[in-house]
Parts: structure tokens; C-alpha cells; sequence
């Protein structure tokens, strides 16, 4: 399936690779996108979905899983794509041997404010004690990390610092000024459910 992709919506697509989102070998040069979320999230979910257009059908698919631990409960909501050459050379970029990866050439990829909400969004939270904030990359390599952090100065002037989170990998941290950068950056693609994480007050 050959579709037309306007810049906000690839900048969707590499914000959600950059964080939960995951691509899906479906063959030999096809991909899909798959999003999962809590079902707390399901408006996030839907709005991505929205703009990303003809790239989805149908509708998101609820489910259940029990913790094994604790016997909880937990409900989720979920979503894929169709099956596009387009993301099977994304998921070549972004999963060059099965593991994901932070790309050598992000600089070139992460152009768009909206990938970087979609990023945040995922896997950023505000440390409001300070008034700063973590964007969780992973379990990358250092030099992953300083790649991001470099693409992310490049393109937003945004400055952060390379934070090590021992065996679960690196995260960028933003300090107070930066943040506000971030936040009034990324702040109009909030959904409702996603408010919290660009909300600075207390």
C-alpha cells in the first residue's frame, strides 16, 4: 500500500518510533505501526491516529492483561496500521538488527516540533520540584544518547544533559529553562489526557 505522508504526519511516525510506538516487519520491504496504551490514554491514542490519516483503519481494539504478580488488572488500548513500504524503510532505519535504536542521522529525521511531543509525550515527565524535566531514551548506548541530545539542541535549541540510568539506559534532562522551551514547544499538541505533562504549576 502506497500512501502520500505530509511532514506533521511523519513527524508523528518518528516521535512514536522514538517512543512507544513499534514497528512490524510484515515482509520482506513492509512494515506496520503498532501503538499501545493504557486505556487512560486512549484520547492520546485517538488523536495520533486523527492525524496520521489514511495510514490507519478501523478502530482501536481494548484489552485485558492480568499481572502476574500482583493479580491486577490492567486494560489497554490498541492500534496498528496498514502495512506500507514507507515504514518498512523507517523500521530498516530504526531497527537496523531487530533492536531499536537511536539513528546516527536523527538530525535529519526529527524536524518536526510534533515529533518531538509525540516523544515526550511517550516517554517524557516533568520533575515540577524543579521545574525541570526527563525525556527516557532507553536502553541505548551513550553515544545513541548524545546523538539525541545533539538533534534535539540542532533543531528546537533546546540544551540538555546526558543522564545516566545504569542498567535501564539513558535519559535527557532538561533543566528549568529548557523545559519551558520544551513545554511551550510542544504544549498545542496536547490531547487532554497528555495536559499533565506540560503543565509547570504545582
Amino acid at each position: 500500500m502506497s500512501i502520500k505522508i505530509t511532514p506533521k504526519q511523519e513527524g508523528v511516525v518518528i516521535g512514536s518510533i522514538l517512543g512507544d510506538g513499534y514497528v512490524q516487519k510484515t515482509g520482506s520491504k513492509n512494515a506496520r505501526l503498532r501503538y499501545e496504551h493504557s486505556s487512560k490514554q486512549k484520547l492520546y491514542l485517538v488523536w495520533k491516529v486523527s492525524v496520521l490519516g489514511t495510514l490507519f483503519n478501523g478502530k482501536p481494539v481494548f484489552v485485558e492483561r492480568v499481572h502476574p504478580k500482583t493479580n491486577k488488572t490492567y486494560k489497554y488500548v490498541r492500534h496498528q496500521s496498514n502495512s506500507t513500504p514507507y515504514l518498512g524503510k523507517l523500521r530498516k532505519i530504526f531497527y537496523p538488527e531487530g533492536r531499536k535504536i537511536i539513528p546516527s542521522n536523527l538530525q535529519d529525521l526529527l524536524k518536526h516540533p510534533i515529533s518531538l511531543a509525540v516523544w515526550f509525550f511517550d516517554d517524557g515527565y516533568l520533575c515540577k520540584k524543579h521545574q525541570g524535566s526527563y525525556l527516557y531514551l532507553g536502553k541505548v548506548s551513550s553515544e545513541e544518547a548524545t546523538v539525541a541530545q545533539i538533534a534535539i539542541h540542532h533543531n528546537f535549541d533546546i540544551d540538555s544533559k546526558v543522564y545516566s540510568k545504569g542498567v535501564k539506559g539513558y535519559a535527557l534532562y532538561f533543566n528549568s529553562a529548557n523545559t519551558k522551551k520544551l513545554v511551550g514547544l510542544i504544549k498545542e499538541f496536547a490531547s487532554s489526557d497528555m495536559i499533565y505533562k506540560v503543565s509547570l504549576t504545582p
